[in-house]
């Protein structure tokens, strides 16, 4: 209270319909949910070079065998911890004075940068070894895997437009990620989308409507920022002599198909009324629902059942035959396409009803 950091009207273009006396530092909380054990972590792996250290305790047999695997791994946490940290301090700094458009691409860049170049964190690394590709390698790989970064990233920073939203949809994405990592017994990234979703749990407890406090930009950047990271690094295609095919790969945008839904279709109202995609304003996927005559609680409940139903259907997607892959494929897309047309049908409704009070206001005026 003594510093002000309370809700605000935005930057210029994202003026608010309602500013609440709420604070919007929420995302303090989450990012120290997720990133304090993982530091204790590391130094706990730090101290632990060998198992002298903790000779006859009783769980380290099970976890010895992963040592050597974390300490070569540490490098790459701590730069994801300064990563994270970056991208905290932008999202706080850009609630109290709002910052361009750019200069947060810039900054999300560099981070993803970071984790791409040195750390090889790639998608679709298969292009380094097509004909006629290899001699561009490694860059189609980086070029898609910054885009997967900033959209991911920018998709949940959109959705945190209303109470409970963004933490919910992060929490689901994360424990459907979550189920994958396990499947793959990639351990770190399922001990981290662990921490991710506990995090946002705990926050939606204060975050659910109505909330009584936000996660603002530097809540919402740090959670895209993770999944973005995180199903870059789980494998989700394990070759031609496993289980599941190729499709495997394309397990995140049908968990994230909501979101991206939302991040893609403000965008596109934007730019066919003149607007840039980066102006924020009042039309995302939520206050369309609103619009369409839903509360605000059931928008925000309709979205997490929405992202729930896709993305169970993605969660199996690397161990599934090619026509079981492809009717979840089809499953997704028409959740999406009779969503978009209850949106395209609503708006023609609202617009004929203004229509004819704006003709009936006309014929008063005329009597």
């Amino acid at each position: 209270m003594r510093l002000g950091h309370f809700d605000s009207p935005g930057s210029e273009g994202h003026v608010k319909v309602e500013i609440r006396g709420i604070p919007n530092i929420g995302g303090i909380g989450i990012v120290a949910g997720v990133v304090l054990p993982i530091i204790a972590g590391m130094v706990f792996f730090f101290w632990v070079s060998d198992s002298t250290n903790v000779t006859g305790s009783a769980w380290w047999s099970a976890l010895s065998e992963h040592v050597e695997g974390i300490h070569e791994r540490l490098p790459m946490i701590a730069a994801l911890v300064v990563c994270v940290f970056g991208l905290h301090l932008l999202g706080l700094v850009d609630d109290r004075r709002p910052l361009g458009p750019w200069t947060k691409l810039v900054v999300q860049s560099i981070a993803a940068l970071v984790m791409i170049l040195f750390f090889d964190t790639r998608l679709l690394t298969m292009f380094d070894r097509v004909s006629g590709l290899s001699v561009l390698a490694p860059w189609p790989s980086v070029v898609i895997t910054l885009l997967w970064f900033l959209v991911v990233t920018n998709a949940i920073n959109f959705m945190d437009n209303m109470d409970g939203l963004a933490a919910g949809v992060g929490a689901i994405a994360s424990v459907l990620f979550l189920v994958a990592a396990c499947l793959n017994e990639q351990w770190f990234i399922a001990v981290a989308l662990a921490l991710l979703f506990g995090s946002l749990i705990g926050f939606l407890i204060y975050n659910f409507p109505p909330a009584s406090i936000f996660m603002g930009d530097g809540g919402s950047l740090v959670i895209g920022y993770l999944l973005a990271f995180l199903t870059t690094r789980t494998t989700f295609y394990h070759g031609s002599d496993a289980a599941g095919g190729w499709y495997g790969v394309l397990m995140p945008l049908v968990i994230l198909a909501v979101p991206l839904y939302d991040l893609v279709s403000v965008s596109v109202i934007r730019i066919r009324q003149g607007k840039s995609p980066f102006v924020g304003d009042q039309q995302h996927f939520s206050h369309r629902f609103v619009m369409r005559g839903f509360s605000r609680k059931a928008a925000v409940l309709m979205i997490w059942g929405c992202t729930l139903i896709t993305g169970i259907g993605g969660v199996m997607l690397s161990r599934l035959e090619s026509w079981q892959a492809v009717l979840v494929g089809v499953q997704t897309i028409v959740i999406l396409a009779f969503i978009a047309i209850y949106e395209r049908e609503a708006l023609r409704s609202v617009e004929r009803r203004q229509s004819e009070r704006g003709v009936n206001s006309n014929r008063e005026s005329l009597t």
